[in-house]
């Protein structure tokens, strides 16, 4: 698969106070339409079914497709992919193919209330544009009891600088969001960046989903914005433990990570962060009560 261009240059006219500049060029992140759709076969015969449009950097379409399949139930495994490709062509010559079509393994069945789901996503935001609030319920399942790594929270203080300093396109642009994986060391294992949350971490899990290596159960995922509900879904659905954000998280996210035992982490900045649920998974130098622990642990009855 070709590496798609991911940036563009513009002529801007730069004004600061009153002092107006000359037309120089500036560097954007591209942003264009993909189109999701499905193969599969019914009744013996091939069928094509339009499942997503979102708003997106091109790059990782690949990865982009299969993680967004993945985290919304319509797939469970890889090997339920036989082939991923790009279908049309650009806007413009040599321009992204928005087009990525992914054909299911004969005999995989396709559930029919997932595909009912016609909808826009926006690089914005994912969630508003579903149909409906039932719409969300895409099969998340419980952390395993061995998804319980343990972060230290001066590990997790240094980890948006390292995301920053890994944001390539971000650095060129100032314009793309970023999501990325960390071990308990601090490491970073992946990363991905796009115009949209949600994309970045379709993008993110799909390239753990297409290598095999889901569920993640012993990673931390970083996101250089919110934390929304549907980031979370998303998270869980990779059996990732911890989802934390440069942001702050919303009422709901905090609700779904409470009920599947999420850790969540918000307004990870500035030496700083805000733990919502799931306490037990991190770790200080000042010891913190039992009882403050429990009260942000996520589970029932505190």
């Amino acid at each position: 698969m070709r590496k798609e261009q991911n940036t563009a240059e513009l002529p801007v006219l730069r004004i600061k106070e009153n002092h107006i500049s000359a037309i120089e060029q500036d560097l954007l992140a591209i942003e264009e339409p993909l189109e999701i759709r499905l193969g599969f076969k019914e009744n013996g015969k091939p069928v094509h079914k339009s499942v997503s449009i979102t708003m997106r950097t091109p790059g990782d379409d690949f990865e982009l497709a299969a993680g967004f399949l993945f985290t919304e139930g319509i797939i469970k495994s890889v090997d339920q992919i036989s082939k991923i490709q790009h279908c049309g062509i650009g806007a413009k010559k040599d321009a992204p193919r928005n087009t990525i079509r992914v054909d299911l393994s004969d005999g995989v069945a396709v559930d029919y209330k997932r595909l009912e789901r016609h909808f826009y996503t926006s690089s914005s935001c994912g969630v508003c544009g579903k149909t409906s609030i039932e719409a969300l319920q895409t099969g998340v399942c419980r952390l395993k009891e061995a998804a319980k790594p343990f972060f230290e929270s001066g590990v997790i203080h240094r980890l948006p600088e390292i995301l920053r300093a890994r944001q390539n396109v971000f650095e060129q642009t100032g314009g793309l969001h970023a999501a990325a994986l960390f071990s308990a060391s601090g490491e970073i294992e992946s990363l991905r960046e796009d115009v949209g949350r949600h994309n970045a971490v379709d993008k993110l899990i799909g390239a753990q989903f297409l290598a095999g290596k889901t569920p993640v159960g012993d990673k931390l995922l970083l996101v250089s914005g919110r934390a929304s509900f549907e980031l979370v879904q998303k998270a869980l659905m990779a059996g990732i433990p911890i989802l934390a954000a440069v942001g702050a998280p919303s009422s709901l996210a905090v609700e779904l990570a409470n009920e599947y035992e999420m850790t969540l982490l918000g307004f990870v900045r500035d030496n700083r962060f805000n733990v919502y649920t799931g306490a037990e998974r991190i770790g200080s130098d000042n010891r913190v009560s039992a009882k403050t622990k429990r009260a942000v642990s996520g589970k029932p009855g505190y």
